[in-house]
C-alpha cells in the first residue's frame, strides 16, 4: 500500500505495482510518446502500463490521455490510434475522443498544415461514476431556435432546447494558451487550466487522482488546490525537485 499526497521518483510500474486493485478514481497523464521530446532519455512500457491502469482503476474511473502523434519519413504515426484501441481491448470504454487546441502552437515550416491539438481520450472502468458537466457561454442565447437533429433512418426533428438559458454544455475541443512559463524547467508541461476543467468534470473532493507520468507536477498541484488527493510517479530526479519546489507554492503558477 503506497502513500498517498506524495510524488514518488520511480518507474511508474514499480509504484503502480503497490496500488491495491479498484483504488484510483481518475488518472490524468501525457506520456512520453513518439520521442517528439526528449524527458531526459527515459521511455516507457505502454501495454504494462495501460494493463496496470485497467487494474488500479475503480469501477465507473476514468483515465484521460493526452497524447499526440509523430511525424516520421512524412507520415504520422497513428501510435495514439494505436493506444486507444488497445485500452479498448483490455477492458476501458472509449468514453469520449477529446481535442487538446493550442492556442498559440509553434509554427512550423512544411508541406502541411501546422499542428495545433492533440488527443484527450477519455476511457472509462465501465459507465463514469462522477460527471460534473462544464458550461459555457450560448452564441445564439435569445435567438429563435429552428435547429434540428437527424434520427438513423434520415427524418428529421425540432431540437428541444431551453431559449432562456444563457449557457449550454461546453464541447469536446477545448483550447488553451501553452507554454509561457520560463519557471518551470520542463520540455511539456500541462496547461493548468487543462488540469483543473477534467478534474472537476470527472472527480469530487476527496477523490484520489493519479499521475503516473507526473513531470512538472501539475496535476498534484491542481489537486492540492481543488481538495483532491493525488499520488504520482516520476522516474527524473530532476523533475521531482521541480515538483517539490511547485507544491511549496500555494497558488498555480
Amino acid at each position: 500500500m503506497q502513500e498517498i499526497n506524495k510524488i514518488y521518483n520511480c518507474d511508474c510500474l514499480v509504484l503502480m505495482a503497490g496500488i491495491p486493485d479498484c483504488f484510483i478514481d481518475l488518472t490524468i497523464t501525457s506520456p512520453p510518446y513518439d520521442n517528439l521530446r526528449d524527458y531526459n532519455g527515459y521511455s516507457f512500457d505502454f501495454k504494462n502500463v495501460a494493463t496496470e491502469l485497467f487494474r488500479i482503476t475503480k469501477q465507473g474511473g476514468v483515465v484521460i490521455w493526452v497524447v499526440g502523434d509523430a511525424t516520421i519519413k512524412g507520415s504520422e504515426t497513428g501510435t495514439s490510434f494505436k493506444q486507444a484501441l488497445y485500452f479498448k481491448e483490455i477492458g476501458f470504454n472509449l468514453h469520449d475522443t477529446m481535442i487538446y487546441e493550442k492556442k498559440n502552437p509553434v509554427p512550423y515550416y512544411h508541406n502541411r498544415y501546422n499542428p495545433c491539438w492533440e488527443y484527450m481520450f477519455v476511457f472509462s472502468k465501465g459507465k463514469p461514476k462522477t460527471w460534473n458537466p462544464l458550461k459555457e457561454e450560448k452564441i445564439t442565447k435569445g435567438f429563435s431556435n429552428s435547429r434540428t437533429f437527424r434520427y438513423s433512418d434520415g427524418s428529421l426533428k425540432k431540437a428541444h432546447t431551453n431559449l432562456h438559458t444563457t449557457t449550454k454544455l461546453k464541447n469536446n475541443i477545448w483550447s488553451y494558451k501553452v507554454g509561457g512559463n520560463s519557471l518551470i524547467n520542463h520540455p511539456a508541461k500541462f496547461p493548468e487550466q487543462l488540469v483543473i476543467d477534467h478534474i472537476i468534470s470527472w472527480s469530487n473532493e476527496k477523490d484520489l487522482i493519479f499521475d503516473p507520468f507526473m513531470g512538472s507536477g501539475t496535476v498534484a498541484k491542481c489537486c492540492k488546490i481543488l481538495k483532491r488527493n493525488y499520488i504520482g510517479s516520476e522516474i527524473s530526479s530532476e523533475y521531482c525537485k521541480i515538483i517539490e519546489e511547485r507544491l511549496n507554492f500555494n497558488i498555480l503558477l
